[in-house]
């Protein structure tokens, strides 16, 4: 699908400034987008939004198709009668500069309780009928989420691979049962989907009615620990018996690792999901597309052929490239939706094959600046190799931030840069590679909001590889200054990526 000239800035929900812990969908989330209208964007690039497992990390979610209910705004719930002033007042003190999850989640799920609870007692027609409706049309992922996340709290958060075999293998007798004792936490679970979304949809009106194209991530695989795979395990390589993944996605040994990747997500049976013309991965899509109006894809070469590895590896070493039906898979998404609304991640070694898979379908792919210095003129991220359809980044959310890449990286890189820009301007370097991606030839381009700050290492979002203490970066409000916003404003209108109306009369 063509893509207009444009650009937006890189911000998960969570980094978001308010009084309860971590970031939501309340008050600075319009604030926000008040800042991208003012500032000539028009985009706002999330990770993904479902609720987190392992790690807090977005991309190891429990369920591929529900919202986070940790996002849910405590202040919209008081608007709406839901809580009282004295619940928000009591919330504990917490930090601004970064997300402490262990001491939001107990705090925020006892509010969104008592929230429940109240809605339950206190549903007028109107309200009864919207949530009804909500419920029968999202049932598809809605009720095995509900229950999951309910079973999952009788388990004390254990993987469901260690639950009661009965209700690990989903015998029937085994689901009504559990379903008749956990009756008041699946109403709970039900209604923040409720509420999360009816949140969401409100945020993206007011988004969209600026002009503004909300772009959404979403992880090709799925947790092993999630209701995906424990309610379809038919469609992922999972092992009946054990039910551990008998194939494991990850990437092979490269320049960056001797023994590769290996994430420990199930790979899909696509030969399985083929055959049911792909109907889980169109109803994801589906959901997703609920919330944002743009999707990347992230680890995209993994839709032409994928590494997997045998159950036992503790490696990734030992695994082979496994080709996926792509082609197919992206004509039936084509033939659902009408359109492609597709952004591709293929950073990495990407092959003819995937390139060719790519172009086909005219996904824009991604450059990266910070990656751009440290070979050749071939380099394929410096922007007067480009093409118009892609989209450029500083950097993302698993880069550092700029000033804090510019500050370790290799006198070869620096030199690089300082010959390529000419030298380092009083604005600083997070300002030249802005302007950089700024005024290339790209379609897109997308800047994280440290980077914008001029933030150092301490404000980097995720550090791959390292299993505590990423995710949690927030920024002050005070922290975007009216010579912030000048700024990038008039870089905005001078690099032909504001919207058309700044350019008339």
């Amino acid at each position: 699908m063509p893509f207009l000239r444009s650009s937006g800035i890189l911000l998960h929900p969570t980094s978001l400034p308010g009084p309860f812990g971590m970031g939501d969908l309340g008050p600075a989330a319009y604030e926000f987008v008040d800042f991208l209208t003012e500032t000539g964007q028009q985009i706002w690039q999330v990770l993904p939004l479902g609720p987190t497992g392992h790690g807090n990390s977005p991309y190891m979610s429990y369920s591929a198709m529900a919202g986070n209910h940790l996002l849910i705004s405590l202040e919209l719930l008081r608007d709406r009668g839901l809580l009282d002033q004295s619940d928000l007042d009591a919330f504990p003190n917490l930090s601004h500069d970064w997300v402490d999850f262990d001491a939001v989640f107990p705090a925020k799920l006892a509010l969104l309780e008592k929230a429940a609870e109240t809605f339950q007692s206190h549903l007028d027609d109107e309200t009864r009928a919207a949530y009804g409706r909500f419920c029968e049309e999202h049932a598809f992922w809605l009720d095995d989420y509900a229950l999951f996340m309910a079973l999952k709290r009788a388990h004390q958060g254990a993987s469901w691979t260690t639950w009661d075999p009965a209700i690990a293998h989903r015998e029937p007798d085994a689901i009504a049962t559990w379903h008749e004792k956990l009756a008041t936490v699946i109403g709970y679970h039900k209604y923040f989907q409720f509420e999360f979304h009816r949140q969401w949809a409100d945020l993206k009106t007011y988004t969209n009615e600026r002009h503004i194209q909300i772009v959404g991530d979403m992880p090709i695989y799925v947790a092993h620990d999630s209701v995906d795979v424990w309610a379809f395990p038919d469609n992922f390589m999972v092992d009946p018996e054990t039910l551990e993944p008998s194939e494991m996605a990850g990437v092979p040994p490269d320049y960056f690792s001797e023994t590769g990747q290996l994430w420990g997500n199930p790979t899909y049976r696509w030969d399985e999901l083929e055959k049911r013309g792909f109907r889980w991965w169109l109803q994801r899509l589906k959901a997703l597309l609920d919330y944002v109006d743009l999707i990347r894809i992230d680890h995209f070469r993994g839709f032409q052929a994928y590494w997997a590895v045998p159950q036992g590896e503790t490696t990734a070493m030992n695994g082979e490239w496994i080709e996926a039906p792509g082609e197919a898979f992206f004509n039936a998404v084509r033939d659902e939706f009408g359109s492609l609304p597709i952004l591709a991640e293929d950073l990495g070694v990407i092959t003819p094959e995937v390139e060719a898979l790519r172009d086909q379908f005219d996904f824009p792919g991604m450059k990266i600046l910070q990656f751009a210095f440290g070979s050749d003129h071939m380099n394929p991220y410096l922007p007067f190799n480009y093409v118009r359809n892609c989209v450029v980044y500083t950097g993302t959310h698993d880069n550092d931030t700029t000033v804090g890449w510019f500050a370790q990286a290799s006198d070869y890189e620096r030199d690089r840069v300082l010959r390529y820009l000419g030298g380092i301007s009083p604005d600083g370097i997070h300002w030249d590679l802005m302007r950089l991606a700024l005024t290339s030839i790209a379609n897109q381009a997308i800047i994280p909001l440290q980077d914008l700050l001029g933030l150092g290492s301490n404000a980097r979002m995720n550090t791959p590889g390292k299993s505590a203490g990423n995710w949690g970066w927030r920024y002050r409000p005070e922290m975007l200054t009216w010579q912030v916003r000048d700024h990038l404003r008039e870089l905005t209108r001078l690099c032909g990526r504001a919207p058309l109306h700044w350019y008339s009369g």
